[in-house]
């Protein structure tokens, strides 16, 4: 079930509610890093959810670059380079996970 708020979709996943934030783009396979596209902003600390066809990875947030530079938050249409917990893919949606 889907509900939209805003610009933006909210999906509802149990007791969670997940906001639809980026999309990866690329995966550097042995640097364990994602490129992501953010369509909305993004912290360090951030609860997000990637998932895809064969993907469902749950992490928080604990450091992003933009250009090789260590930053605490992205804006809306910046690309961040994360370091994710398992393999990702190309077209891979990340969520941030409402509390």
């Amino acid at each position: 079930m889907a509900l939209l708020f805003s610009a933006f979709w909210v999906k509802n996943l149990g007791e969670r509610k997940l906001k639809e934030i980026g999309q990866v783009t690329h995966y550097f396979t042995k640097i364990g890093v994602a490129v992501i596209d953010l369509s909305e902003s993004l912290s360090i600390g951030d609860q997000i959810l990637i998932k895809g066809m064969t993907t469902n990875i749950e992490q928080t947030v604990n450091s992003m670059q933009i250009e090789h530079k260590t930053v605490e938050k992205a804006k809306a249409g910046q690309s961040i380079g994360l370091r994710v917990e398992d393999r990702v893919r190309e077209g891979d949606t990340v969520y941030k996970i409402l509390q």
